[in-house]
C-alpha cells in the first residue's frame, strides 16, 4: 500500500469553513468594535487573524471584521446579542470541517469560534456526560474513555468538532454496533435569538414532554449553522439508568483489528474492480442487519483515481467477538476472489501484534490506540494547504454494474490534477437501522452504506478541473434519477454532514427533488416549524441552512 494511500481515512462532516479574500471591506471595517469583555477578540490587524479565517478546505477563506472566542455560555449569549444589535452577520466555526462555504463566505462579519469552550465532563444534576460545544472527536474520545471507560459512536478524523457533526448525526466505526451518535444524545444547549432580537440560552431535552423537545429534535440530524450557537452537548444511551457511570454510555470493545489493505492498480483488471464493487455491495446487503455475526466490523473501501496507485480498504472489528479471527480472515479472502488476486491475509493473535500479506497488513490493538491511529494519520485532514469538493450518497442496495462501469471509466481516465481522487465507501447498517426515520432528523436509517465522491488538490489553478471530475462521476452514475441519489429503491438522498450545494443548483440536480429533501426527506417540514419557533428572523443561515 503506498503512504499516501494508508494514511488517507475517513471524513465526519462537521462545523465549519468558508468565504473569499482576507481584508475586510470597507463596509465591515465600518461596523469593528471594541473587544467583547470575557471572550477574545481577533481582528485583521492581530497576527492570529490569518490563522482564524478559514478551516480545513482552503477554497474557503473569508474576511470577517472580527473572529471571537468565548470560554462561557454567557459570553457567547453576549456576543450574539451584541451582533444582532449592530446587525452583522453571525457565522459559527466548530473544528473547521464544513466541505461547503456555510462558516467562512463573503457575507459574514462575526465569526464565532467555539475551540476555548470544550471541557468534557459529568453533569451530576443530569447524570450525563457534558461536552461542550467546541470539543473535537479525539478530545471526547480520550476524556470519556480514560475517565469513565465510555465513549460515543462518532466519527473517525479526530479534528472535526462536534458542534456540527453531533448536530448532522454523527456516525464512525462503532456505529453498526451502536447506532448513530444522536441515538445517545440527551440534551443540548443553545443560544437562540427570538422575534424581539433577544439572545438567550435555552436547553432542550430528549423527553417528548421538555417543552423545548422540538429543538433538540432538530440538533439529532438537521447539521450546524440553522438555529442557534450550540454550547454544549449531553450524552446518555436511552434507557439506561442507576448510578454506574459507566453504564450510562457505550463501552468501546478493549481490543479490535485494524487492517489496511491496498490493491495495486497495475493488478486490478476491470473484470476485478467489477467483481469487487459487486461484491461489496452485496455483502453490505446480506450483513446489513444486527443479527450479522460482522455487526461489530465497520469497513470503509476507498477506490481511488489510478493517478493515486491503489485501490484501499480500512476495515475494524471488535476482537473480542467470538470467532472474529475467522471472520475478519474469511472477509479477506472473499475480497481478493472478487478482485481475482491471491493473497493470505491472517489476523495476529497476541495484543500488539501485527500481520503483513502482499494487499493487507492487520493489527491487534487496544481499543484507544487503534482510534488514535486511524484519526490521526489521514493527509487530507492535515496536510494546511489542502483544496477540495465532496458528493455523498445514501445507498440501500450497491451498485449497478452499468454504475460500476462508470466509476471504473472515471477512475481510470487521464491523471487528475490533484493529491487524491475517488470514492469512499464506509459501512452502515446494524444499529442505525433500528431507529425510526421520524424519531430523529436523520431520515436515512436503512442505507447500506453513505457512498462519498471526493478530490483534494493543492493549486487555485486546478480548481476547475478537480471540481468537474466529481461533478462528472456523480452525474454519471446517477444519470437514471436526474444526476443525484434520488430516495427510492437503491438510493436515499444525501449526507448534510457532507453538504454539497450543486444540489440547489438545476444545472446539477436534475430531479424534481429539492436539495431539502435530499438530505431530510420528509423530516424537512418539521425542521420548517424548529426554524419559524426559534429562529424567527433568520439570524443564523447559509446557503443550505433551513428555511422558514
Amino acid at each position: 500500500m503506498s503512504s499516501m494511500n494508508r494514511r488517507r481515512l475517513l471524513l465526519t462532516g462537521s462545523g465549519a469553513a468558508m468565504g473569499i479574500g482576507l481584508v475586510p471591506s470597507p463596509a465591515a471595517a465600518a461596523r469593528t468594535r471594541p473587544a467583547m469583555p470575557g471572550a477574545v477578540t481577533v481582528t485583521p490587524d492581530d497576527a492570529r487573524y490569518t490563522d482564524l479565517v478559514s478551516g480545513l478546505n482552503q477554497r474557503w477563506v473569508a474576511a470577517p471584521d472580527r473572529i471571537v472566542l468565548p470560554t462561557t455560555t454567557r459570553q457567547v449569549v453576549e456576543l450574539v446579542q451584541d451582533a444582532v444589535d449592530r446587525e452583522l452577520r453571525i457565522s459559527v466555526r466548530g473544528g473547521g470541517h464544513c466541505f461547503e462555504d456555510f462558516v467562512f463566505n463573503s457575507e459574514v462579519d462575526v465569526v464565532i469560534n467555539m475551540s476555548r469552550m470544550n471541557a468534557v465532563s459529568f453533569d451530576e444534576i443530569r447524570q450525563a456526560f457534558a461536552v461542550e460545544g467546541g470539543a473535537t472527536l479525539l478530545h471526547v474520545y480520550e476524556s470519556l474513555y480514560e475517565g469513565w471507560g465510555v465513549t460515543i459512536p462518532g466519527g473517525a478524523c479526530y479534528s472535526v468538532g462536534v458542534g456540527g457533526h453531533v448536530s448532522g448525526g454523527g456516525y464512525g466505526m462503532l456505529s453498526r454496533a451502536h447506532g448513530l451518535t444522536v441515538d445517545h444524545l440527551d440534551a443540548v444547549e443553545v443560544v437562540v435569538v427570538d422575534a424581539s432580537g433577544k439572545a438567550r440560552s435555552v436547553v432542550a431535552g430528549r423527553d417528548p414532554g421538555d417543552p423545548n423537545h422540538d429543538l433538540f429534535w432538530a440538533h439529532t440530524g438537521a447539521g450546524g449553522g440553522n438555529f442557534g450557537v450550540i454550547t454544549k452537548y449531553w450524552f446518555r444511551t436511552p434507557g439506561s439508568t442507576g448510578r454506574d457511570r459507566g453504564a450510562l454510555l457505550p463501552r468501546p470493545p478493549a481490543e479490535v483489528f485494524v487492517t489496511m489493505a491496498s490493491w495495486p492498480w497495475e493488478d486490478v483488471s476491470k473484470e476485478g474492480f467489477v467483481g469487487l464493487l459487486e461484491f461489496y455491495g452485496s455483502w453490505l446487503e446480506r450483513h446489513k442487519d444486527v443479527s450479522s455475526p460482522y455487526k461489530d466490523m465497520c469497513v470503509w473501501l476507498m477506490p481511488n483515481h489510478q493517478s493515486a496507485g491503489d485501490i484501499a480498504l480500512i476495515a475494524q472489528m471488535d476482537a473480542t467477538v467470538p470467532d472474529a479471527p475467522r471472520l475478519l480472515t474469511d472477509f479477506l479472502d472473499q475480497l481478493n476472489q472478487a478482485l481475482g488476486v491471491s493473497d493470505t491475509p491472517r489476523v495476529p493473535e497476541r495484543t500488539n501484534g501485527t500481520y503483513r500479506s502482499k494487499y493487507a497488513t492487520t493489527q491487534r490493538l487496544p481499543w484507544l490506540r487503534a482510534t488514535r491511529y486511524v484519526g490521526t494519520v489521514s493527509p487530507t485532514q492535515t496536510d494546511p494547504n489542502m483544496r477540495a469538493k465532496h458528493k455523498s450518497a445514501y445507498h440501500r442496495r450497491g451498485f449497478t454494474r452499468r454504475q460500476i462501469e462508470t466509476i471504473y471509466e472515471h477512475l481510470t481516465r487521464s491523471p487528475q490534477k490533484a493529491r487524491i481522487a475517488g470514492l469512499v465507501m464506509p459501512s452502515t447498517g446494524g444499529r442505525i437501522a433500528e431507529v425510526d426515520p421520524t424519531a430523529t432528523a436523520v431520515a436515512q436509517r436503512d442505507s447500506i452504506m453513505k457512498v462519498t465522491y471526493e478530490t483534494y488538490w493543492y493549486d487555485e489553478s486546478d480548481d476547475a478541473a478537480n471540481i468537474a471530475w466529481v461533478r462528472g462521476v456523480y452525474a454519471d452514475v446517477y444519470a437514471d434519477t436526474g444526476g443525484v441519489p434520488v430516495p427510492g429503491e437503491r438510493t436515499d438522498g444525501c449526507y448534510v454532514n457532507y453538504p454539497d450545494s450543486d444540489l440547489g443548483d438545476a444545472r446539477f440536480n436534475r430531479s424534481s427533488v429539492p436539495w431539502h429533501d435530499l438530505y431530510f426527506k420528509a423530516n424537512y417540514r418539521r425542521l420548517q416549524d424548529v426554524k419559524r419557533r426559534w429562529d424567527p428572523d433568520n439570524v443564523f443561515r447559509h446557503r443550505q441552512s433551513v428555511r422558514a
